[in-house]
């Protein structure tokens, strides 16, 4: 089978209803992952999977294949893994071995075709056995709550402030993709493990829909990036 792109996608969105096909940019959202990942020449096939005849009716319309997933595995509660794992048993099972899944975030649609590319052939060129996309941060601090509920420094000492170019290189995993073998994931029911790698995409193709809010700053990112006129 190749490399297949498999993109999770289940109805009943609470913080924005429906969501997965809401009009984004001039598409359904879920249909720019879709033609992001049917641009890639390394991509065999891409997939939709879904408990929601309606989210998988918009996949067959942008040329996806659809997964139906069923209702124990698409609740609140349910993980990417499990839906990743039912989609590669059901291709796999009429298809032959999948060399390599592409986990799509639906609701990561600032990406490009280029990104996923870059990502195939690192993983490829690594041997790699799983990959994440990621931004790099730099001097980024953050902080936590600690047990008593005091502030305090987590990933550097603000007693000991490092200038900028002493820093390590940070990399804040972004969601937007992942790369990973099918046996990684039915050994540990885990998309990264093994010889982990990273993408490195732009910061600001890091935000996700999660709230209206976002949804209004990563439609004036996709447009201001030009992203809407390249799928």
């Amino acid at each position: 089978m190749g490399i297949a792109a498999i993109i999770p996608a289940r109805g009943g969105s609470k913080g924005i209803p429906g969501k997965n096909i809401k009009d984004f940019c001039g598409k359904p959202l879920l249909a720019w992952s879709i033609l992001q990942a049917k641009k890639s020449p390394q991509i065999s096939s891409v997939w939709v999977s879904s408990d929601d005849e309606g989210i998988l009716n918009v996949a067959r319309q942008f040329g996806a294949g659809a997964i139906l997933r069923p209702a124990e595995l698409a609740g609140d509660k349910a993980t990417s893994e499990s839906a990743w794992l039912h989609a590669v048993d059901t291709l796999e099972a009429s298809g032959g071995p999948c060399e390599a899944v592409v986990g799509m975030q639906c609701t990561s649609p600032l990406r490009e075709t280029g990104d996923i590319e870059r990502g195939l052939s690192l993983f490829r060129e690594g041997n790699l056995d799983s990959m994440f996309s990621g931004a790099l941060i730099g001097d980024f601090y953050i902080w936590q709550r600690g047990k008593s509920g005091e502030l305090e420094s987590f990933n550097y000492d603000w007693k000991s402030r490092k200038r900028r170019q002493e820093i390590s290189e940070q990399y804040v995993e972004n969601g937007s993709f992942y790369i990973f073998r099918p046996d990684l994931l039915r050994r540990t029911g885990n998309r990264l493990g093994g010889n982990i790698g990273v993408v490195p995409m732009e910061f600001w193709k890091s935000f996700e829909l999660d709230t209206l809010e976002n949804w209004k700053m990563c439609e004036f990112l996709m447009r201001g990036f030009g992203l809407d006129k390249a799928a």
